[in-house]
């Protein structure tokens, strides 16, 4: 008797992530991925119509663990910026995991190949700087960063910060810890954020 279409799923999404964090996305096919898994590339199907479906799937799955993980620093209780902090070092421990969410993001499947692929990730990231926004607008409440910032602005650059830095640490083959670089990220933006 097989696994349940939920766990087979989840390994097929698994495997994908391990394979393009290795190779790339450009080198993941579905004969790769039910390698990995042990099963038959007709299983791969039988869970997802193609491969832009289980990057897709990965990607759904990568947002609600992110999400669910960072949850706490948006609407959870305390300071701001010690809420700011926490997040920047949460999620780079979160990305640090995950391998193969930077070889997504960065890839022409991406960017240039798949609408419905950018489609997704575009979401995930207006939700997240939407989230971040809104941590900063009670950091500008409680007095604790600038009131002359722009909230929505200010989440873009943040995000845009942090993506930086996870492209440079892709570029570099994962070469160094992702999470050992949040003091030094949070001490930039917090000259910045600050009252």
């Amino acid at each position: 008797m097989g696994k349940p279409h939920e766990q087979r799923q989840q390994e097929i999404i698994e495997a994908a992530l391990e394979l393009a964090s290795e190779q790339g996305v450009k080198k993941v096919t579905t004969q790769a991925i039910a390698d990995r898994v042990g099963i038959a590339q007709p299983t791969v199907f039988r869970h997802f119509p193609n491969r832009d479906a289980i990057f897709a799937g990965a990607i759904d799955w990568l947002a609600r663990g992110l999400f669910a993980t960072l949850a706490t620093f948006f609407t959870g209780s305390g300071p701001a910026d010690e809420r700011l902090r926490r997040l920047i070092t949460t999620q780079l421990r979160f990305i640090e995991q995950n391998r193969g969410l930077p070889r997504i993001l960065f890839s022409d499947r991406l960017h240039l190949e798949s609408p419905p692929l950018k489609a997704a990730v575009q979401k995930v990231m207006n939700r997240y700087t939407e989230n971040l926004a809104g941590l900063i607008r009670d950091g500008q409440a409680e007095g604790r960063f600038r009131g002359d910032l722009d909230p929505d602005e200010t989440a873009r650059y943040v995000a845009a910060l942090i993506q930086g830095l996870v492209m440079r640490w892709s570029i570099f083959d994962f070469g160094f810890r992702l999470d050992e670089e949040a003091d030094g990220l949070w001490r930039f933006l917090e000259r910045a954020l600050r009252t």
